[in-house]
């Protein structure tokens, strides 16, 4: 054989040897991921390191098999809007999407590119889904919230404080627009507890302020947070419960980092469990599943947390029975 031909040879082969190669690896996946929260925030991180730890070990690996692109919406919805229009327009292969106002605007931009959402409250009056069951889109995902939940913020309240006959329910209705979910349930519940709700729109810190400062000029009374991105940003969560603090108004808080930060005490769903668990369907998505094949999952694992230093502090006797049912004492 000529030297030339034999070149030509060896080249051919080993050009059929790369692809051979490139044939074998796994195509790369790519996931978009908006979070409702600042950058930053460790809630935040918390959330999308669950998320990340749950596609591992699902064998999806980082820069290997998967490229993530995750933006830090915040709680402004026109921000919100824009980062979802970015990511959409990347074309990703998957995105992943936290809080039912992220969610929302992820929906606005697309309706083919599949949608894994978590903490989201109410899909089906929200328009996300058409069941549970058959979601029937291009969504489907977890939610963070069953039915029960919300009386038992009622419930915890009157365990701590039994005089307490008058609740104030502070919201921002531009980042928790699934309010109105969450106030009938705890409207249904309310009158075998003997309590009054007087739910308050708000939209900045001195609104808050002034509503705190209102109640401690009354008797007899509490406050309930239902989940809400701009209640829930470090800023608000501080604020709300310094000034409770002071006032020596107990509270009940939605997410146990509420607690943990210095609330009295928190009941809800581990948001984390459900981005771990968001990263199942996120796997079963990229290996050939529709998302109106898969139903929307309700949450499976809840958290309650006392603050006895916050309880001592507001004068509170924490009964027995419920310090053993926590899940956590804060000391």
């Amino acid at each position: 054989m000529r030297r030339r031909d034999f070149i030509m040879l060896m080249g051919g082969a080993a050009a059929v040897g790369v692809l051979a190669a490139r044939a074998q690896q796994p195509a790369m996946s790519r996931i978009a991921v908006l979070v409702g929260f600042p950058e930053g925030e460790p809630e935040g991180e918390r959330q999308i390191q669950a998320l990340i730890e749950g596609l591992s070990e699902l064998g999806w690996k980082r820069d290997k098999n998967m490229q993530i692109d995750v933006r830090w919406s915040g709680i402004d919805p026109t921000r919100m809007q824009k980062m979802a229009k970015e990511l959409i327009e990347k074309r990703p292969d998957l995105i992943q999407v936290t809080s039912t106002p992220a969610t929302a605007a992820v929906l606005r931009e697309t309706h083919s590119i599949p949608v894994v959402f978590s903490i989201v409250s109410d899909p089906l009056g929200s328009g996300f889904v058409a069941s549970f069951a058959r979601p029937g889109g291009n969504a489907t995902g977890f939610v963070n919230l069953e039915d029960s939940v919300a009386g038992k913020w009622l419930e915890l309240l009157k365990e701590f404080a039994p005089q307490t006959s008058q609740v104030s329910i502070p919201f921002n209705p531009r980042t928790a627009p699934q309010s109105a979910y969450y106030l009938k349930l705890l409207e249904a519940a309310a009158p075998s507890l003997a309590l009054t709700l007087k739910a308050v729109q708000v939209s900045n810190a001195g609104e808050i302020e002034a509503e705190i400062a209102h109640l401690a000029q009354q008797s007899n009374v509490g406050l309930v947070l239902i989940p809400d991105f701009f209640m829930s940003a470090q800023a608000q969560r501080d604020m709300i419960i310094s000034l409770t603090a002071r006032h020596r108004i107990p509270a009940v808080y939605p997410v146990a980092f509420f607690a943990k930060a210095g609330g009295l005490v928190s009941y809800g769903v581990d948001f984390s469990d459900l981005q771990r668990r968001a990263a199942g369907y996120v796997d079963r998505i990229l290996k050939g599943a529709k998302p109106q094949d898969l139903p929307v999952q309700l949450p499976t694992k809840f958290e309650l947390v006392i603050n006895l230093r916050a309880a001592k502090a507001l004068g509170l006797n924490v009964p027995a029975m419920l310090l053993a049912s926590a899940d956590e004492v804060i000391e």
